[in-house]
């Protein structure tokens, strides 16, 4: 399960619509207050998920080869398979387009005019669900009798928000040397925004695939 998470938390972390958005938050006025009410709120879907699993299982993981063991990993070859196919797919559009490059300065506009509570609203609608639904497929297996579960929830948590929590910090803290980074970062992520959405796509998806069909034939 650890290393499911792991995989899976380091994907959402860097998926790059989602820190897009984050960098153009934090780069509007009051970006700061919004950046974290972003942040409480993606924390927020993150609880809700795996509090439902875990009062779906009762804190107990399924027996091996037992239906709702079969179910979860069934579900994780599904999304894997869709990683993998949604990742050739934008790959091949990106070959016969030319297109690689994706302008985001409509959605600069819209999010200068953002509100606290537009802010909250949005973060739910960038989490790469696909991943979401991953990660909550493989808490399925998650033993809460032992401390252990305990401290990877929680880590996996703090790994799939890494990236907005390290952006947040650093804005609070140097807003003006973070103003500068920022837009470079989003300057690459804006002029390698396919790439890197295939590469996290195909890479997550073929882990996700490999792990479930070695856990379903096991």
């Amino acid at each position: 399960m650890v290393l499911d998470l792991l995989v899976i938390g380091l994907a959402i972390a860097v998926f790059p619509l989602s820190v897009t958005a984050f960098v153009l938050v934090l780069s509007a006025p009051g970006g700061i207050w919004k950046g974290l009410v972003f942040i409480l709120a993606w924390l927020a879907c993150f609880v809700v998920v795996l509090a439902a699993v875990l009062l779906t299982t009762g804190g107990e993981p399924p027996a091996p080869k037992s239906p709702p063991s079969t179910a979860s990993s069934s579900v994780k070859l599904a999304i894997g398979l869709g990683l993998v196919a949604y990742g050739w797919h934008r790959h091949r559009i990106r070959e016969r387009t030319g297109d690689r490059h994706k302008s985001s300065g409509g959605l600069t506009a819209r999010l200068d005019q953002l509100s606290l509570w537009t802010s909250a609203g949005l973060a739910p609608l960038l989490q790469p669900w696909g991943l979401v639904a991953a990660g909550a497929a493989t808490v399925v297996s998650a033993d809460m009798s032992h401390v252990a579960s305990y401290l990877a929830l929680f880590g996996y948590c703090l790994l799939a928000s890494s990236s907005l929590l390290v952006m947040e910090v650093y804005t609070t803290f140097a807003p003006d040397s973070a103003r500068v980074r920022l837009g470079k970062l989003r300057t690459w992520i804006e002029t390698h925004q396919e790439q890197t959405l295939v590469a996290v796509a195909l890479v997550a998806g073929i882990f996700l695939v490999s792990r479930s069909i070695a856990q379903l034939t096991s």
